[in-house]
């Protein structure tokens, strides 16, 4: 595919069908991820591929709402976005936390939970810190003002981490797959890392859905409020893509 229409079929996919996704297309997702830029060349990622049903299963007992025991609508906020500039496409599931506790279902778990593969993406701000500490790193951590014992104020572990995922969603599309990119509710980060014994080292940046779309793809040109609007009502299709012009600021703000 060009690499022109990759950029412009990319979407979140919130559905899948039932047809497995080819082993050999998850491995080229991976050795694409690894090849994102990276803050010192640290290569602080690591990734938890789950391709089986039970290993998708599990993922879902332990990240869903009901997995804490008492957990209300607090204590399931997404803890990245999943939509077209929308943060709150993981939150979803979260907001149907209910006070008593647990969660019911609905349309965002129900759809993303047929997705065949999961691929957790986790990253190492210790990696980073040990990285500058070397020498060909250390005058550049020493001249840069940071908070703490970290020279940055931008945490680039998790930076560099969502430009592997990026590159894992492009290259999906590539495949003539689907995925989506969403965050873990914080109330479940813990029982995620106890169920696939996640090091304390590497933190959760997000993860990536990845099967065949269920929902028809967005029409080129499309009507509605954004360009291509996907029929299946997601983002582009409640609220416009931003014009060039609003967000480039040529020489100056």
């Amino acid at each position: 595919m060009e690499f022109q229409d990759v950029v412009r079929r990319r979407r979140m996919v919130r559905r899948f069908t039932d047809e497995p996704v080819p082993p050999q297309a998850v491995d080229r997702m991976l050795r694409n991820a690894v090849r994102a830029p990276n803050a010192g060349f640290t290569q602080g990622w690591a990734f938890v591929v789950l391709d089986t049903p039970d290993g998708v299963a599990r993922f879902w007992s332990a990240t869903s709402p009901r997995a804490v025991a008492g957990a209300g609508a607090d204590g399931v906020g997404a803890a990245g976005g999943a939509g077209e500039g929308d943060p709150g496409a993981a939150a979803e599931a979260g907001a149907a936390a209910e006070a008593a506790g647990g969660a019911r279902e609905n349309r965002w778990l129900t759809g993303m939970r047929t997705a065949p593969v999961v691929v957790v993406v986790l990253t190492s701000r210790e990696a980073y810190l040990r990285r500058y500490a070397e020498d060909d790193k250390a005058r550049a951590s020493a001249q840069a003002a940071g908070d703490g014992d970290a020279p940055w104020d931008v945490p680039y572990w998790h930076v560099d981490a969502g430009m592997a995922s990026l590159l894992m969603l492009q290259t999906a599309v590539d495949e003539g797959l689907g995925a989506c990119f969403f965050g873990v509710p914080p109330g479940q980060v813990e029982a995620l890392r106890e169920a696939f014994e996640v090091p304390d080292e590497f933190l959760v940046t997000g993860v990536v859905a990845v099967g065949h779309a269920a929902d028809p793809a967005p029409r080129e040109g499309a009507g509605g409020p954004g360009a291509g609007a996907s029929p299946s009502g997601g983002s582009p299709t409640r609220r416009p893509r931003r014009p060039l012009e609003h967000v480039v600021h040529r020489g100056g703000w």
